[in-house]
């Protein structure tokens, strides 16, 4: 059968031409005779897969010397237990509760520590991010966690909040969506699974001066010190990840990198949202100002209509648009990998539908 456009949050779609190398070489990677999944992690075959990704990734970032970066398993919420783990000298921390995962990263990281939730939508139903400005921080906090797209309930941060503590960033939802200064923050980490490769890889990219200051307790496995010494290779990687990250890096760089790829995702969601403003039956959920570009929710305000859009949209090719089993509705992750004709489609979908249900 035809590809269908995949809205889903993860494990998302990926780009066609990083699918199709990667089944061009399933079986015989460049010269080497064998597929990267039964290389030696440790093989110069396999080191210069690792070396080339990871210097894509600084390249398509912008990451600075003063950096290092490894890939890591477990995805995002491993990083929910080694942040705390690692970072944790004070035994304080501040965390902004913006979202689902926001507010569980907090809640793994008061089994290591005090956590001081500085700022929370919780009570409006994460509709919104809180306003950053005029937070009252921590003085003596280890560092400062946000998620900086919230990807239930279709949320981003518009502004950084501003701590002297260090920025630690879930950006799983939106890392290589937007350009982001990487200065700005001490340690940034994303579940691959969204914009980068197959689910259970995590990119971690942390200043080197936060490094060494683990607690006794940290297994070997999360501690960050120890895979940048083993260049993420302390134990078996997940080398066809690690692969597949590549192909994807490739192909950004072979877009125009992020900053073009931040143009085109502006136009996505701009597309989708406008149709939703002006819609007779389609609503919006997130508050204007925090819309995110990756993750659109929208509702129908009547829960059988919604799971009538749902199943004619599958219908028609465009799959996975039911919202979180947490809030219900319609939720279109629109990622780098889904091409403006995607949300073409969709909104013309939506359009027909419209006519036939207001």
């Amino acid at each position: 059968m035809d590809r269908v456009y995949n809205f889903s949050p993860g494990p998302s779609q990926l780009a066609l031409p990083v699918l199709e190398k990667a089944q061009k070489e399933m079986l015989c990677y460049g010269s080497t005779g064998m597929s990267v999944m039964e290389m030696s992690h440790r093989s110069k075959m396999y080191t210069d897969i690792y070396d080339q990704t990871v210097a894509d990734l600084k390249e398509l970032m912008a990451i600075p010397e003063d950096y290092e970066v490894v890939f890591l398993q477990g995805g995002a919420t491993q990083q929910f237990s080694a942040i705390p783990l690692n970072l944790m000298v004070n035994k304080k921390a501040d965390y902004i509760d913006s979202g689902n995962f926001a507010h569980l990263a907090a809640e793994e990281a008061k089994r290591y520590g005090q956590v001081n939730v500085v700022a929370s939508s919780r009570e409006d139903t994460y509709t919104y991010i809180p306003d950053v400005k005029g937070i009252a921080f921590t003085p003596d906090a280890d560092y400062l966690h946000i998620t900086q797209n919230n990807t239930i309930y279709g949320t981003r941060y518009v502004d950084l909040p501003e701590s002297s503590a260090p920025l630690v960033c879930d950006a799983s939802s939106m890392i290589l969506s937007e350009e982001m200064d990487v200065s700005k923050y001490g340690v940034i980490y994303a579940g691959a699974q969204k914009n980068i490769g197959p689910s259970g890889l995590c990119v971690l990219i942390v200043r080197k001066d936060l490094l060494g200051r683990t607690m006794d307790i940290c297994p070997k496995l999360l501690n960050w010190q120890v895979q940048v010494e083993k260049g993420s290779m302390y134990n078996t990687p997940n080398t066809w990840g690690i692969y597949v990250a590549g192909l994807t890096f490739q192909w950004l760089k072979e877009q125009g990198g992020v900053a073009a790829m931040e143009k085109i995702n502006i136009e996505k969601a701009a597309l989708l949202y406008d149709f939703l403003d002006n819609s007779k039956l389609f609503k919006a959920t997130a508050q204007p100002k925090y819309r995110s570009r990756m993750n659109v929710t929208f509702i129908t305000g009547d829960p059988d209509k919604d799971a009538a859009f749902v199943k004619a949209a599958a219908g028609a090719g465009l799959a996975n648009l039911k919202g979180h089993r947490s809030v219900g509705g319609m939720r279109a992750s629109i990622y780098n990998a889904m091409p403006l004709e995607g949300v073409q489609k969709l909104v013309a979908f939506m359009k027909e539908f419209e006519a036939q249900n207001a």
